[in-house]
């Protein structure tokens, strides 16, 4: 099978898109621009107590920026989020802008006051994307290796985890929260060639007992590392393949990523992942059949009542 690089595929994909009269629109305005949906998973993964119930909101790729990625649309995506009365919030990294197809940038601090607004009993944790690290609020920018972003998340007062475990409590029982390095956050040579910042086994080697782990890592391609140690391993970065069409979707994503692992819940040999679709856009500024999303995630049995505290 012929390679192809996902900047081929998408503007390719996005081409046949907005080629057709109707579906163009569709594809460069409303889906990226218009549409926020919500998708919710119920489950209990090994190592997750049944008599455990948490909800979790997942917001991943936001890749701020005018006019696709607004401070008004955060705004109503922290809305969104926060009506579905979440135990706990994460975010999962690329807050800068993932493409040159803007009309202005929005800077760190503008989203992050945004942003600000995201409300959870037991916190709000991020992790970083490779975006983050590549370049400034835009592409072409320099950047800081994440600096201006560290630094918009600690004003947000959300926790951001670099290879850091934190237990939380819910109704009295411990849980971890492990977020991950990025793994694509310098580039050593040609296409494809990245070094990362992650380090799982250091991340995992800081939790000290049994309690049920979640693990935040921007992008999917450490799943087939993670230990069935962890309940649940939560990604973002591929967007869902943002341009999602029958079979071409599929043979991108192994030729891309070696992998047909880019969207949804994942399940092997008992392990779990979970991929949000995010909510910007990258390379260019289409969406078909992939909208954008806030992730719902319920874990636990629906009919044990938790013990009162």
């Amino acid at each position: 099978m012929t390679i192809v690089s996902r900047r081929h595929f998408l503007l390719g994909a996005g081409g046949l898109a907005l080629g057709t009269a109707g579906l163009g629109s569709y594809a460069f305005a409303i889906e990226p621009g218009l549409r926020l949906d919500v998708t919710s998973y119920n489950l209990i993964p090994p190592n997750w107590p049944a008599d455990l119930k948490l909800k979790a909101a997942v917001i991943a790729d936001i890749h701020a920026c005018e006019p696709w990625m607004s401070v008004e649309r955060i705004r109503s995506i922290v809305a969104l989020a926060n009506s579905l009365q979440p135990d706990i919030t994460f975010v999962l990294g690329d807050f800068n802008a993932g493409h040159k197809m803007v009309t202005a940038p929005v800077y760190p601090e503008q989203w992050g006051e945004a942003i600000a607004a995201l409300k959870a009993p037991l916190g709000t944790y991020a992790i970083l994307g490779n975006h983050d690290w590549w370049h400034g609020v835009l592409p072409g920018m320099r950047g800081d290796d994440g600096e201006s972003v560290r630094r918009a998340l600690h004003h947000a007062g959300i926790t951001l985890l670099e290879n850091k475990a934190v237990e939380v409590r819910k109704d009295g029982k411990p849980l971890w929260v492990v977020g991950l390095g990025d793994q694509m956050a310098h580039r050593s040579g040609g296409y494809r060639h990245f070094k990362g910042v992650d380090d799982l086994d250091g991340a995992l080697g800081q939790v000290h007992d049994d309690a049920p782990v979640l693990l935040l890592a921007h992008e999917p391609f450490i799943f087939h590392r993670v230990p069935a140690r962890v309940a649940l391993t939560l990604c973002g970065h591929t967007h869902g393949g943002q341009v999602n069409l029958p079979i071409i979707s599929s043979a991108y994503a192994k030729s891309r990523y070696g992998t047909d692992h880019i969207y949804g819940h994942i399940v092997e040999d008992d392990r779990h992942m979970i991929i949000s679709a995010g909510l910007g856009t990258s390379i260019a500024p289409v969406r078909f059949m992939r909208p954008p999303e806030v992730v719902e995630v319920s874990l636990g049995r629906t009919d044990v009542i938790a013990p009162a505290v």
